[in-house]
């Protein structure tokens, strides 16, 4: 998203993952670095293999190399005004599936309180 910049990640070991462990909840924060609209937000992962001779990775953001993966678009309810240096902060909460665990559940919690714009709310997406 060209208007904000975003000051959260998660990072996730699996060699060390245990059952349970796909499941996460990341906060987030915002700021927009114009004033301009926000109809989604955008997820993306970086991976890195750091258990090899040679370390190796890839990015599937949008300011990276292409890959076969891409990024995940979440479109929002409502079409969101926001103005330079203001914050929206949320969480997105991810998990699998539980009747089908290749189908990924994803909730986003988020509010804005702007000059222009004042929202709070949560949304449900499934990604399969």
């Amino acid at each position: 998203m060209p208007s904000t910049k975003t000051t959260r990640s998660n990072t996730m070991d699996i060699s060390k993952m245990v059952l349970g462990d796909a499941s996460f909840t990341a906060p987030f924060k915002l700021i927009a670095e114009r004033d301009d609209y926000i109809h989604a937000f955008v997820a993306y992962f970086d991976v890195s293999f750091t258990k090899c001779h040679k370390l190796m990775g890839f990015s599937t953001g949008p300011r990276s190399r292409a890959t076969h993966w891409k990024q995940t678009v979440l479109y929002l309810e409502d079409v969101l005004t926001i103005c330079e240096g203001e914050t929206i902060i949320g969480s997105m909460t991810v998990a699998p599936n539980k009747k089908n665990p290749r189908d990924v559940d994803i909730m986003v919690k988020y509010s804005l309180s702007g000059r222009r714009c004042v929202v709070s709310r949560v949304q449900f997406y499934k990604m399969r």
